[in-house]
């Protein structure tokens, strides 16, 4: 039996399924749920929400959302209780990454990143493949399911914005899904997508990580302050990994009660994932890929400080760059 009969075998008893997407849900996550959603109704599942915590702040994902009229439920409202089976898509654990408890056992899971049996009765992790999309597209070929031009857009969109325009360590499936999908894709969509506009709180927030960018060697390290615009973090990444000479980079903000961290990195010789997790493993919840990595460090009591941000950012700001830098072995 195929994964993907495996799959239909876990849902034939369903009546009401709920998708839960990894906080503030990116792209591969989105088309992965829209998958999954097109799969069950293929099942006769009645009812499937697809839910998600955190926010959507990034101008592209919003766009996605909006363009492809994504239903979304966020889960501070869904009662998970009430459907029949929980699955996750593009993240494994529950109380990683998700306001699902830590006590919640999902009954399906499907991703493409590293870490912990989530013990799901359905798991199909595939930390080899560059994209959870990859792994849904081949499930809708193995079950001849034809698909519409909404799911092959975001599909599509996905693959490309996973693993930055097939620039980024791609594998091989994801050409071989992208190839899959194309000829029903809406390609002025993407283009309409790929032109979405910066919101103002996310160039101030590349601003100050422009300013306050400390470098070492190849290796860069640069806060955007406090900002409500968790995406912004991500995006400033990326933006200074373009700086000659660089090839590693970490951005760190306050967001809400915690500090957020995002890393990239295309050296080769740098494993993002693991580097972030010697850096702060101790201290907060970190992890991620080879060349993109990301964590979350709670500020507990600093939380309530109503004092300046500045002074706050100051105070972790360099703890933070000396654990970042030590990891990588880098000295002054």
């Amino acid at each position: 039996m195929s994964r993907a009969d495996e799959l239909v075998s876990a849902l034939e008893a369903t009546d009401s399924l709920v998708i839960v997407c990894h906080d503030n849900p990116d792209p591969d996550c989105l088309a992965s749920a829209l998958a999954l959603e097109s799969i069950a109704f293929e099942q006769d599942v009645d009812q499937v929400t697809i839910a998600y915590g955190g926010e959507i702040s990034h101008q592209q994902n919003r766009a996605f959302v909006n363009m492809l009229d994504i239903s979304l439920r966020m889960l501070s409202r869904t009662d998970i209780d009430d459907y029949d089976t929980i699955s996750f898509v593009d993240h494994t654990r529950p109380g990683v990454n998700t306001e699902v408890p830590a006590n919640v056992t999902p009954d399906i899971v499907v991703d493409h990143h590293p870490g912990e049996s989530s013990r799901a009765g359905f798991e199909d992790v595939r930390t080899d493949y560059g994209a959870t999309a990859t792994i849904f597209v081949e499930y809708l070929c193995d079950l001849g399911i034809d698909l519409t031009e909404r799911l092959a857009s975001a599909l599509l969109f996905a693959l490309h914005r996973e693993r930055l325009d097939f620039v980024r360590e791609p594998t091989r499936r994801e050409y071989e899904a992208a190839l899959a999908v194309y000829s029903d894709a809406n390609l002025e969509m993407l283009e309409q997508l790929y032109g979405s506009a910066f919101t103002p709180g996310t160039l101030d927030a590349i601003g100050r990580a422009i300013v306050s960018r400390e470098r070492r060697g190849s290796a860069m390290i640069a806060s955007v302050g406090k900002t409500t615009e968790t995406d912004a973090l991500p995006q400033a990444a990326d933006y200074l990994l373009n700086l000659e000479g660089v090839d590693t980079v970490l951005a760190y903000g306050i967001i809400g009660d915690a500090i957020r961290l995002s890393g990239r990195s295309i050296d080769p010789r740098v494993n993002m994932g693991q580097t972030l997790r010697t850096a702060f493993d101790e201290l907060g919840s970190v992890g991620g890929h080879h060349d993109m990595a990301g964590g979350r460090i709670e500020l507990g009591l600093f939380a309530d400080d109503e004092g300046d941000a500045a002074e706050l950012l100051e105070f972790v700001g360099s703890r933070l760059t000396r654990r970042f830098f030590d990891a990588l072995n880098l000295d002054q």
